[in-house]
């Protein structure tokens, strides 16, 4: 995957602008757990003698990388504690990843709430690793958390460590940076070193169990990971049940974004939320969703991927939050952006629209048949289409996945910049892939919602992987990301059970795992669908044998031929979810690589 991918320190971008008044700071405020294990804190709030709301975040990547957002809520009233988890910076104890935010995240509630200087309200605050733990708090209920602000949150078994299953190689790059107490953000952002390992990996077809090895940080936690290479009981106990969801009474403001690699875990817990809370519970639920990517969820910035978008783009979410505090907290108003329940980004259109569910993003499906020229779609140049007419007797499409085929390699040599606009993946297939376009838009279109492709595939090997794609082809030529979507063969049916492939048995494969967006679509422009093995240095490689593929090497490979067909007894097809009533305007984005709009 191209995009980022999660449980990664905020970085870039600016912080808040520090308020013009006086904060008293306390250094190693100590807060003691049930356990007997204390945490180190770094405490900023207002001068005076008033009791006042405490928020804090618990995070992994050491107290000091929020001061600024620290002051600038003191300087809004707020007692602001930045915490060190057990085993990182000056806390006690044994850091041992996603496993004890749930008892400590209660503890600190608590005793935040006991102190002299807060008024016994008391509030979370942040993203990615510090969004899961602010999740997981929810199991114990403590008392008096009176609101959670989880942003981009990780969801163990959904988008960290794997995805659909497959693993990152990036998860041994973040463990590496939460191993021991201190921080190893030099080490972490040296993208030469971890490119070179990724590499090595891939090219001399080392098991991806011993990439921690390889990078030189061998890791008990990585192990007990690629054990676990689906969602299990192991992965459950890191997950709220159906009764977590009912007992949550708190108001809670979720924030994602098109191009959040943790997208799909924030979407996890809304949905599963929605579907298991209280009809209040549900109603104090609020989701934003904007054009950003893991870090913009809390520091927006209008330039993601090669785009560049609008200045309705760059929402205050520092003001957001301290709105909501005010609400939840104060007994302020609601937040006059919260419009309603969710609220998303249209890109191409640089405004922001609301629903009030999920379901009501779009009030069309639009289905657009896959089909070719003789079985001729193997790429940009003879690519098939999509077509709103049900096909019907028609030559299936086929590609070849190597697993010792090495090409790719040499197209990430470096983590792409423009990955939204950069097209190197569609044109170079190297046969080991599928395109397909649809006609020019004859209107500006919006299409805001999850796209869902069903595909009807022929192996002759157990097990491969796939990975796509859907992009608008702008009428210049030009090329932007929308979404994508994984999926491994043997959990085509359920994520949690497996069942290998059939050889020459034509299966149906659904892919509903794509994330969300929402962009105006150009008069004249086109869909793209890339159907491709990954095959990729930051994705565990499927070498194809049907065995566990945290083992495999060049030894077990297979070479597979993948036939998709698309006749009338195996529609093939993707499913667009459309917005009646579409805005004909569009705002400019401009791509730094050419200062062109797009």
């Amino acid at each position: 995957m191209t995009h980022a991918y999660g449980i990664e320190p905020l970085n870039g971008g600016a912080e808040p602008p520090i308020p013009d008044r006086d904060t008293d700071l306390v250094w190693g405020v100590k807060i003691p757990l049930r356990d007997g294990v204390q945490l180190n804190a770094t405490m900023y709030r207002p001068q005076g003698t008033t009791p006042v709301p405490a928020i804090f975040t618990l995070t992994p990547y050491i107290a000091d990388s929020y001061h600024e957002r620290a002051c600038y809520f003191a300087g809004h009233g707020y007692a602001f504690l930045l915490v060190d988890c057990r085993g990182r910076g000056n806390s006690q104890g044994e850091f041992d990843a996603f496993t004890h935010e749930a008892s400590d995240g209660h503890d600190v509630v608590e005793w935040l709430a006991g102190q002299p200087w807060c008024s016994g309200d008391v509030a979370m605050w942040g993203g990615s690793y510090s969004g899961f733990n602010q999740w997981m708090t929810l199991r114990e209920a403590p008392p008096h958390l009176r609101t959670i602000v989880p942003a981009a949150a990780a969801h163990q078994g959904i988008d960290f460590p794997f995805l659909r299953n497959i693993f990152y190689s990036y998860i041994i790059r973040w463990l590496t940076l939460v191993s021991g107490r201190t921080a190893n953000n030099t080490l972490f952002g040296d993208e030469d070193f971890w490119i070179g390992k990724y590499h090595q990996l891939f090219i001399d077809h080392i098991p991806f169990r011993e990439l921690d090895r390889l990078v030189g940080n061998p890791s008990a936690k990585f192990q007990t990971w690629v054990s676990h290479p689906q969602p299990d009981p192991h992965w459950d106990r890191l997950a709220l049940t159906a009764d977590d969801y009912r007992n949550i009474d708190l108001p809670i403001l979720t924030i994602t974004g098109h191009y959040d690699g943790d997208q799909p875990g924030a979407f996890e817990y809304y949905r599963q939320h929605m579907r298991h809370g209280s009809h209040q519970a549900v109603e104090e639920h609020y989701l934003v969703i904007g054009p950003w990517d893991h870090a913009g969820t809390r520091t927006p910035n209008n330039q993601v991927g090669g785009l560049r978008f609008g200045d309705n783009s760059l929402l205050d979410l520092n003001n957001l939050h301290r709105e909501w505090y005010d609400w939840t907290m104060k007994g302020g108003g609601k937040p006059e952006f919260l419009k309603d329940r969710i609220a998303f980004y249209v890109m191409g259109a640089d405004e922001w629209k609301y629903a009030s569910s999920l379901d009501s993003l779009s009030q069309t499906r639009k289905r657009l048949y896959l089909d070719s020229v003789n079985g001729h779609a193997s790429s940009v140049f003879q690519s098939g289409s999509l077509d709103e007419q049900r096909p019907g007797e028609s030559l299936p499409d086929q590609y070849v996945y190597d697993p010792l085929d090495l090409r790719y390699a040499s197209l990430e040599g470096e983590r792409i910049k423009n990955y939204l606009t950069d097209q190197r993946y569609a044109l170079n297939l190297f046969g080991a892939g599928l395109v397909y376009h649809s006609a020019p838009f004859e209107e500006a279109v919006e299409l805001t919602g999850f796209i869902r492709l069903v595909a009807w595939f022929e192996l002759d090997v157990p097990d491969t992987d796939f990975w796509v794609r859907v992009s608008e082809i702008k009428p210049d030529g030009s090329h932007i990301l929308l979404t994508e979507d994984l999926l491994r063969a043997r959990y085509r049916t359920s994520l949690r059970e497996q069942s290998l492939a059939v050889p020459g048995e034509i299966s149906r494969y659904q892919f509903d795992g794509f994330t969300f967006t929402s962009r105006l679509i150009t008069k004249g422009s086109r869909l793209r669908l890339v159907i491709r093995a990954p095959n990729s240095i930051h994705l565990q490689k499927n070498y194809n044998s049907g065995g566990a593929v945290a083992e495999e090497s060049a030894e077990d490979a297979l070479t597979a031929h993948v036939r998709l067909h698309h006749d009338d007894q195996h529609p093939s097809y993707l499913e667009l979810p459309l917005v009646e009533n579409t805005v004909t305007r569009s705002a400019p984005e401009l791509s730094p690589g050419n200062q062109q709009q797009d």
